[in-house]
């Protein structure tokens, strides 16, 4: 809970408290206290975004108020029925931010601090498949995130820019559109546009593909704990493919409402894996001109994605020579991958049945999901390594579990602690792309046991 956020819940609970006791017309104390519930309220307007989940605090800082001001002589039964009342909003006020925090991404473990820059691209060479306006184009916002200079005191980017963007998703979830607005007030590790981290080492770069109506920034624990390590990461917004996209221009794209259906998404997934090599020309942009100039090094790059990211993934790897480590999670693999398989290094981390059904799935969806990554796991024609984590549930490999401490109540998360969760996938995402991006020991592919009893590994060595 934020500092003002805390503040404003304390003098409104010195104030009912004081009413309990002691009637309005008795001492002017509840007044006073009201009067610091209302400054209260309004520093944490000024100085914390004010969200959805402040409103019953702000209207009861409000109603303290106009009672202080009027001082009204009522029954003391009327009092004790407005001071119940008044308790009840107060715990409302107080569960909505612990249910719904707004967070602060958990620091990385490595030398590096982070920057990041956002851009838009227009693919002038594409039309945009998803419309039937033939002039219409595909376009990108993509998330930069690379080793940083440390800027001391410096402002964190947002998780997310603006909490609209992903009204889609609230909606398709059957929640109110407003439900993650306050997701543009959590932060993240990134200093936006840092300079890029002192000396002249290029840098591995990977490119994050994000799951169905996902977002670029779903995976950002994972995507700074690599950064930190001296990798450059490129995280992906798939327009009509995402919760929703917001490109400069204000315009919001939503999911397309088609995503649902599994014959249209397998339509779909070269246009998503055409957005990975065009990500990775932009990137050699980048790497000639501009900040990042002669910094990315395009000659190690590696795709990584979650879900729907992870079938991209396989696409883009399957189709670009220029990938030359691949990480797929947890999803279904496009079929002429599964027939041909790949060439580069591949990392397929999921889970065992078991989890997968006490997560709810269904049993066919279970059975094919893990048959088609052990079938892509068999055709590789390059390293492979096969990585279950039993325990954990599909949006564990997420940021899930920041978003609100119910996940795992709610089911949406499974019973490893998610701090342990995030190290799973951060730690071995790092060890693989390590070793076939970097040529560096990864003990923890070889030998997982030391640090996770729990992680089941099979390799495939060429």
């Amino acid at each position: 809970m934020r500092l003002f956020e805390a503040l404003l819940l304390l003098t409104e609970t010195a104030a009912l408290a004081t009413l309990a006791v002691r009637p309005w017309r008795a001492t002017a104390w509840p007044g006073r206290l009201a009067a610091l519930a209302v400054l209260a309220a309004i520093a944490q307007a000024l100085v914390e975004r004010p969200d959805w989940r402040l409103v019953p605090a702000h209207g009861l800082a409000l109603v303290l108020a106009l009672i202080a001001l009027r001082r009204p002589r009522i029954p003391s039964w009327v009092g004790g029925l407005a001071t119940a009342l008044g308790l009840l909003t107060l715990a409302i006020a107080a569960a909505l931010p612990l249910a719904f925090p707004v967070f602060r991404m958990p620091p990385p473990d490595g030398p590096y601090a982070i920057g990041t820059s956002l851009h838009h691209w227009i693919d002038a060479g594409r039309p945009e498949t998803f419309t039937a306006d033939p002039a219409d184009r595909r376009a990108l916002m993509v998330q930069v995130w690379y080793p940083a200079r440390p800027v001391p005191g410096a402002k964190r980017a947002a998780y997310i820019e603006d909490g609209a963007a992903l009204a889609p998703l609230a909606r398709l979830l059957g929640l109110p559109g407003f439900i993650f607005g306050h997701l543009a007030s959590a932060t993240t590790n990134a200093v936006p546009d840092a300079p890029a981290a002192d000396g002249r080492e290029r840098f591995p770069v990977l490119v994050f593909s994000h799951g169905r109506a996902g977002y670029r920034q779903h995976s950002t624990a994972l995507v700074e704990h690599l950064v930190s390590h001296g990798y450059v990461v490129a995280t992906i917004d798939h327009p009509y493919a995402a919760a929703g996209v917001r490109f400069p221009d204000g315009r919001i794209v939503p999911l397309d409402p088609r995503m649902v259906d599994r014959g249209f998404v397998t339509r779909r997934i070269p246009d998503l894996a055409g957005d990975v090599s065009f990500t990775l020309d932009r990137l050699a942009g980048l790497d000639a001109r501009g900040p990042l100039a002669g910094r990315l090094d395009l000659a190690r790059a590696g795709v990584m994605g979650v879900s729907l990211g992870g079938e991209t993934t396989a696409q883009a790897c399957h189709l670009d020579p220029r990938a030359r480590a691949c990480m797929i999670v947890d999803v279904w693999i496009p079929d002429a991958v599964l027939a041909e398989g790949l060439r580069q290094p591949t990392l397929l981390l999921t889970r065992d049945l078991a989890t997968m059904r006490a997560e709810g799935w269904t049993e066919a969806d279970a059975i094919e999901t893990d048959a088609e990554m052990r079938g892509l796991f068999n055709r590789l024609s390059g390293n492979g390594y096969l990585v279950r984590a039993p325990g954990l549930y599909h949006l564990d490999f997420a940021d899930t579990a920041l978003l609100s401490p119910l996940t795992g109540w709610l089911g949406l998360t499974g019973p490893v602690d998610p701090e342990r969760a995030r190290r799973i996938t951060g730690d071995f995402a790092l060890a693989f792309f390590d070793r076939h991006l970097k040529g560096a020991p990864a003990p923890l592919l070889d030998d997982p046991g030391a640090r996770y009893r729990e992680v089941m590994v099979e390799r495939r060595r060429r």
